[in-house]
């Protein structure tokens, strides 16, 4: 067994060195122990009680023995109607998790290193991420182009199916013309945030401090979102290959790619890619890979920024930016792995025959997650522009058993509900935004006629107010008060006191949180009134009930 002291020094002077040493004690020993905590402290000169307060920060940092063992059953809006509360009762300390980002194939269940799935314990078995499904309306593809032909994965599959040779031409061209390519493209950031990949790149390469960073945000933690996942478990080396194109764009020469913990066998996918690229790469590109902890809030990129430089993972402020202040106040470019895996074929094929891909005025594709009471869940690429309803209908062959979809979310939860006659819209940020939602990285779980939409919402609101950091006051309070509406716990019963007092939460979080989750949760709440006033009506006088028969 590897001493402390010999885990300390293999980490202690390496870029971000916190997370990686938290994991190796944690793998070492089954858990993180107060002496743990305490010689990773003095290790590497940080106040334990900040090392204490960022690891009981984290979902997935046992604190007990052998605790890293212990199953993690996801039950997530859609694992929860596919057997998850079930599972947690059936397995042995057991303890339920945020989504894990498989819910086209229900149920994850994380057990230290590996990921079983399966809706009962007699069927849990481990077996690969699934594929992408093909694209039924034969649509020119851009980032799945490539993906289901056998061996990409890996180092010598990828280069026989013409990975890196984008890579060799960008090399053979200044920065300013790659980045004129990517912003000619109008490649925008596929991550959820939509702002143009070439203007950061320029804002970066403009920018004064040395070295320069591109962090590849593989955090993907938004319910219903698992598109991210597919790139890195079968196209790793499109990841490596678009983060050195971005390098010689910017200047960079060091990057990172940071991924969700719920992701155990894509870490050793990208880790063995990275081993395999190293020649490739050279000396003027060092890329390092960080596991997270477990938190959804890493995913905005502040948080992921402050979980690099091992400090408590809370947003940032916002100016500086991080084009500008980013890892270690240094410039970083923060993309999307959606992002960073068109990029190659950008450069291959040109910018005009990416933005040919979008239909109408739309430029390019969109990889959508698709999951939930549908008959044929997983990830697709779309052009963007293409209808909402033949993406649900044509492509994934409808609802379940005949029945009618009720509601869809969109951008995972963050966008709220769509339902009714607002389904009729395109999967493109103009539209759906005019239905007062929005696509951003474009999870969608779809919900059919039998399902219960506040107990949907508080499912959804329930999510949110755990994962809030707790750093402002609107979100951190206002997501518990949203969850106690929706499950009739407090609050006032009557209806148009409980309707004004969820808006007037829901009006004070969008205002006043400091980052995009407090701003994103009252979606939840507010489409749900918008398209269901008659289950929150019934749900208001259920509550009132029920009250009533407490005191009597």
């Amino acid at each position: 067994m590897t001493c402390d002291g010999e885990l300390i020094a293999q980490w202690r002077e390496e870029e971000a060195p916190l997370l990686p040493l938290l994991h190796s004690f944690h793998e070492r020993d089954g858990y993180l122990s107060e002496d743990s905590i305490r010689a990773i402290a003095e290790g590497l000169k940080i106040p334990v009680a900040e090392v204490f307060g960022t690891v009981t920060f984290y979902h997935h940092f046992a604190r007990e023995t052998s605790g890293v063992k212990a199953p993690r059953v996801c039950t997530g809006p859609v694992c929860r109607f596919r057997g998850g509360p079930e599972l947690v009762k059936s397995l042995d300390n057991a303890t339920p998790m945020p989504c894990a980002g498989r819910c086209d194939e229900a149920v994850p269940v994380l057990e230290g290193g590996k990921i079983r799935v399966g809706q009962s314990i007699d069927t849990l078995e481990t077996r690969p991420s699934p594929l992408p499904l093909s694209n039924p309306a034969d649509f020119e593809e851009c980032v799945f182009a490539n993906i289901r032909k056998p061996g990409r994965s890996v180092f010598e599959g990828y280069k026989h199916t013409g990975g890196y040779e984008a890579l060799a031409k960008a090399r053979e061209m200044t920065p300013m013309d790659l980045r004129a390519i990517i912003s000619e493209s109008k490649l925008t950031g596929r991550g959820g945030a939509g702002f143009p990949t070439g203007k950061k790149w320029e804002v970066v390469a403009q920018a004064k401090g040395e070295p320069k960073f591109i962090v590849c945000n593989a955090d993907e933690g938004e319910p219903g979102c698992f598109k991210d996942r597919a790139i890195l478990d079968y196209d790793p080396h499109a990841i490596i290959e678009g983060m050195a194109i971005a390098a010689h764009a910017t200047g960079a020469t060091k990057g990172f790619i940071y991924l969700r913990y719920e992701y155990p066998d894509t870490f050793n996918t990208l880790k063995r890619a990275i081993t395999d690229a190293e020649n490739l790469l050279g000396d003027s590109f060092t890329l390092y890979l960080r596991r997270g902890g477990g938190a959804y809030i890493c995913g905005e990129e502040g948080s992921l920024l402050n979980s690099l430089e091992g400090k408590h993972p809370f947003p940032r402020n916002r100016p500086p930016f991080p084009v500008t202040h980013g890892y270690n106040d240094l410039p970083t470019a923060v993309n999307n792995v959606e992002t960073l895996a068109s990029v190659p074929p950008i450069i291959l094929k040109g910018a005009e025959w990416y933005r040919e891909l979008g239909l109408g005025e739309h430029a390019g594709t969109k990889l959508v997650s698709v999951s939930g009471d549908i008959q044929q869940p997983g990830n697709y690429e779309i052009p963007l522009g293409l209808p909402l309803q033949t993406l649900l209908d044509d492509w994934c062959g409808g609802t379940t058993d005949g029945k009618s979809i009720q509601a869809v979310t969109m951008a995972g939860l963050s966008g709220g509900f769509l339902a009714g006659d607002d389904l009729d819209v395109t999967l493109d940020e103009p539209s759906i935004r005019a239905k007062g939602a929005f696509l951003g990285a474009a999870g969608i779980m779809v919900f059919d006629d039998t399902r219960d939409m506040v107990e949907v919402a508080h499912c959804a609101m329930d999510f949110f107010a755990e994962e809030s950091c707790g750093k402002c006051f609107p979100c951190r309070i206002g997501t518990h008060r949203l969850s106690e509406r929706l499950n009739g716990s407090a609050g006032p019963v009557g209806e148009t006191a409980w309707l004004e007092e969820v808006r007037d939460i829901g009006i004070t979080m969008m205002a006043t949180s400091a980052c995009g989750l407090g701003m994103a949760a009252p979606n939840i709440t507010q489409s749900l009134v918008k398209y269901f006033p008659e289950q929150v009506a019934a749900h208001l006088n259920t509550s009132a009930n029920s009250r009533q028969e407490q005191f009597q």
